[in-house]
């Protein structure tokens, strides 16, 4: 396979060159994906680090450097750092040392959440990689971690998988717990990770009536899964969701398009006041369908859940950058970057809430402080790997911290 592009310049015509068709082609999947197996070989990367590659060796150069990812700024002030178990499986066994803050560890603007020091050529071609995997995790778990925030008591799931390619559906699942969500929709999640959901809109349109399909589900479905039906099918919203209430729902959700919903508060408070008329104050009411920070915010003292997609799932990425900060020991630093090897100190303070200070590796950090970045691989070899537990619960403190009532 030959791949082809034409080259125009000032007084020249046109020509067109071929080259052979990048080798990592023949390593995609059916679906357009590139398996484990080209990505642990660096066969994904940008073009710039090959060419770096041979032009460093056709010159004899192969310096020792360091460098350290960083994002220049966040959104909402801290961010989430995820996706290190990816970082460490790519880079084990190569000839480097990686310190890193653990998984679900906050970090703010400038702070380097990775360090890899090593021969460049060792891996220089891995930047593309280490990148993609921590901006894309860390991104999705900050994402779930400011709307758990928001949310306070209230139970918040990750329902939007469907918006993202089906080959990295794990990776988002995972990201979205360690940011704090209650329970995930899809089934290639990590094994431990609850999972939720019922039903979508063509379960009961498969049926005459909503009562015959909610009553067909309260039969056949197995008891522990929870009797949370969707209420906002054919008709009202009230309608449905007292119906479900008299089938046996434990909870009524409501995905009502936005081009029907008019007044979400008066669709909610008119449900809760039905439900309760009724006699099913137990009902409880989860809200989906394009949910946003500002929807949390408005409905979180009448919804008791919410189903949460692209909010999580399509968030922005943490747009780090990998820098170099030391060549043969020696500290140094492109424009606009601090040069030097450094250490992150989490410094307590009033009312558990927590500080950070960065200092040079080489410096003592402040009384009492706790360093960041840890060693988990040395020349190769894997010293520590993240626990999802352990990393959860960190953004769990965290949160608890900032604000004791939302736990």
């Amino acid at each position: 396979m030959m791949v082809s592009f034409s080259i125009r310049g000032s007084g020249r015509s046109s020509r067109k060159m071929f080259l052979p068709a990048p080798s990592h082609i023949s390593t995609m999947g059916r679906f357009a994906t590139v398996d484990d197996e080209a990505i642990r070989k660096g066969e994904c990367t940008d073009i710039y680090f090959v060419r770096t590659e041979e032009v460093l060796r056709a010159s004899g150069r192969d310096p020792w450097v360091a460098v350290e990812v960083t994002a220049a700024a966040l959104p909402d002030g801290w961010g989430i750092v995820c996706g290190l178990e990816d970082v460490i499986s790519l880079l084990e066994g190569l000839p480097l040392t990686v310190d890193a803050m653990p998984e679900g560890s906050v970090f703010y603007p400038g702070e380097p959440v990775v360090r890899i020091e090593g021969r460049y050529t060792d891996f220089a071609r891995y930047e593309t990689a280490v990148l993609g995997f921590l901006c894309h995790a860390s991104g999705i778990a900050t994402a779930a971690a400011h709307i758990r925030q928001l949310a306070g008591t209230r139970a918040i799931y990750s329902f939007g998988s469907r918006r993202q390619h089906p080959a990295i559906a794990r990776m988002v699942e995972r990201a979205a717990w360690i940011g704090g969500v209650d329970g995930v929709s899809n089934t290639c999640a990590p094994e431990g990770i609850p999972l939720v959901g019922t039903m979508p809109h063509s379960f009961v349109m498969c049926y005459p009536d909503v009562g015959e399909a909610f009553c067909a589900f309260d039969r056949y479905t197995a008891p522990d899964v929870p009797r949370i039906f969707l209420c906002d099918t054919w008709c009202d919203e009230k309608r449905e969701s007292l119906t479900g209430a008299r089938c046996g729902a434990e909870g009524v959700r409501l995905d009502t398009p936005r081009s029907r919903r008019g007044n979400m508060r008066v669709i909610l408070d008119e449900v809760r006041w039905e439900l309760d008329t009724g006699g099913y104050r137990d009902v409880r009411i989860v809200l989906s369908g394009g949910i946003t920070r500002e929807d949390i915010v408005a409905y979180r003292d009448i919804v008791d859940a919410f189903g949460v997609g692209g909010a999580i799932a399509n968030a922005p990425v943490v747009d780090f950058a990998m820098d170099i900060v030391s060549i043969d020991g020696v500290p140094c630093a492109k424009r606009g970057k601090k040069s030097g090897k450094k250490q992150v100190w989490q410094i307590p303070r009033e009312k558990h809430r927590v500080q950070h200070r960065v200092l040079p590796a080489d410096l003592p950090g402040p009384d009492d402080s706790t360093p960041l970045l840890e060693t988990c691989i040395r020349d190769g070899v894997v010293l520590q790997r993240p626990a999802l537990a352990e990393a959860r619960e960190r953004v769990a403190a965290f949160i608890r911290a900032e604000d004791p009532s939302s736990f």
